[in-house]
């Protein structure tokens, strides 16, 4: 880095190196934020939702999805555990569910297979859920995950 700092700066002002330097190193690390696997997940996961569950979850920080066996719908809320809600007609929290994919997964990753799972296997994913009422319990405090 320093052999490529010097041919950079060569015959600069040291000012003017300084100022290359700080657009540099901004330039740097807005590609390592845009490229974080953080990033990644929530690309992702954008792209698999649908126009409207898109501009729900970039109003909202969650959005919808309808369950493939019942009907129901179910509202998840960015996060990785304790953060999907089944909601009755007028969008009220009924009842929690914390289920997740095994392994260290970003918020984007989770919140994907969660949709995915409501969508394909409602009954299944249930089946493994553990649940808990809303009042009982804040988002992101599920005793048993």
């Amino acid at each position: 880095m320093i052999g490529l700092t010097v041919l950079f700066l060569f015959h600069r002002s040291p000012v003017e190196a300084r100022s290359r330097l700080r657009a540099l190193r901004g330039l740097s690390r807005m590609f390592s934020r845009q490229n974080s696997s953080e990033a990644h997940g929530l690309r992702l996961l954008r792209n698999w939702l649908t126009s409207e569950q898109r501009a729900q979850f970039d109003a909202k920080r969650y959005f919808d999805v309808i369950g493939c066996d019942s009907g129901r719908r179910y509202r998840i809320h960015y996060g990785t555990t304790s953060n999907v809600y089944e909601i009755d007609a007028i969008g009220r929290r009924n009842v929690g569910c914390c289920f997740m994919p095994a392994g260290h997964l970003v918020a984007g990753d989770i919140m994907l297979a969660q949709k995915i799972a409501l969508e394909t296997n409602e009954v299944g994913t249930l089946a493994v859920a553990n649940k808990f009422l809303p009042k009982e319990l804040p988002p992101n405090t599920c005793m048993s995950c």
